[in-house]
């Protein structure tokens, strides 16, 4: 028999799923119209989403204003709204609808090379624009694998699953078999997919500057490389508002591919940077990048003082 609980997730999986679908079919310069009046909401009645993305502003650009700040903030609000609103775009919308698009493509280049050398690349997927378009088209051009870990409201699981893998996208386990299945997609040559900026869990990672402070950042990325040989580029689908999305492939800092997993976690928070610059209004600020400190990992019984959330 379903608890009361599991009844009430059933309940918001299918209030979501539903919303979902309903916004599946809206243009995106209606969803864009909606992300500007909730977004400033968000903004104002949302302490928590307020909060950490004026911390990591401030921690980013101390350079810039008090005020440059508070509008870098909304307009990051505005634009992490409107990437909820396309989620169903992205997963049920018709397929040629969103392909339709994405009206540009900047360095696919980087991808073709690798793969005429016979290498696999390795695609850094940050927070950045609409990821989810990013993967919708990487698993329609290209055999592409993935990790994925399922949703905390578990009905929503097999939804999310179908519109990832919808495209021909092979979502594998965040765990050493999902590990496992990267590297021999790796060594067929095909992509693979990693969140480079998602904080890992203690002892997976290493601290490395993320706009000169230090963020424990996943050292996933140098094991693949070293054992596959692996090109990595950052992908990114830029929103232009209102109208569509232009993906940036970039080539991702040399540091990436160092042996040492200081410098390649290094190489990688630098090619996060850059795709960033692209329009740091899109990038996620509301997530706690800097959470876990040095001082914590240490054990210093005073870390709570330099913590910045």
């Amino acid at each position: 028999m379903a608890t009361g609980k599991s009844r009430s997730s059933t309940l918001q999986a299918r209030a979501i799923a539903t919303l979902w679908r309903s916004l599946a079919g809206r243009r995106l310069s209606s969803l864009w119209r909606m992300a500007r009046l909730v977004g400033p909401l968000v903004e104002r009645l949302s302490r928590r989403e307020r909060r950490v993305t004026r911390a990591n502003l401030y921690e980013v650009y101390p350079s810039r204003s008090d005020a440059e700040r508070r509008e870098l903030s909304r307009q990051s609000l505005t634009h992490s709204t409107a990437t909820m609103l396309e989620l169903g775009f992205a997963w049920m919308g018709a397929p040629e609808r969103v392909e339709a698009a994405i009206l540009e493509v900047h360095g696919r280049e980087l991808l073709d090379g690798a793969r005429a050398e016979g290498r696999g690349v390795i695609v850094l997927a940050p927070h950045f624009g609409n990821w989810e378009v990013l993967n919708f088209w990487l698993s329609g051009h290209f055999p592409f694998t993935a990790m994925y870990e399922p949703p905390k409201l578990a009905p929503l699981d097999p939804i999310i699953r179908q519109g990832r893998e919808r495209r021909g996208a092979h979502l594998v386990p965040t765990n050493p078999r999902g590990v496992a299945a990267l590297l021999k997609a790796l060594k067929r040559c095909e992509a693979v997919g990693i969140l480079p900026d998602q904080e890992p869990s203690w002892g997976s990672g290493v601290f490395a500057p993320f706009f000169d402070r230090p963020a424990y950042t996943a050292t996933l990325l140098p094991k693949l490389v070293a054992r596959t040989e692996a090109r990595v580029v950052t992908g990114v689908a830029l929103r232009l508002p209102g109208k569509g999305f232009a993906l940036h492939f970039l080539a991702a800092d040399e540091r990436v591919y160092a042996p040492d997993e200081a410098t390649s976690a290094t190489g990688v928070n630098a090619s996060v940077e850059a795709a960033i610059a692209l329009d740091p209004a899109q990038y996620q600020w509301e997530y706690k990048r800097y959470r876990k400190t040095p001082e914590e990992a240490e054990g210093r019984p005073d870390f709570k003082r330099f913590r910045l959330y």
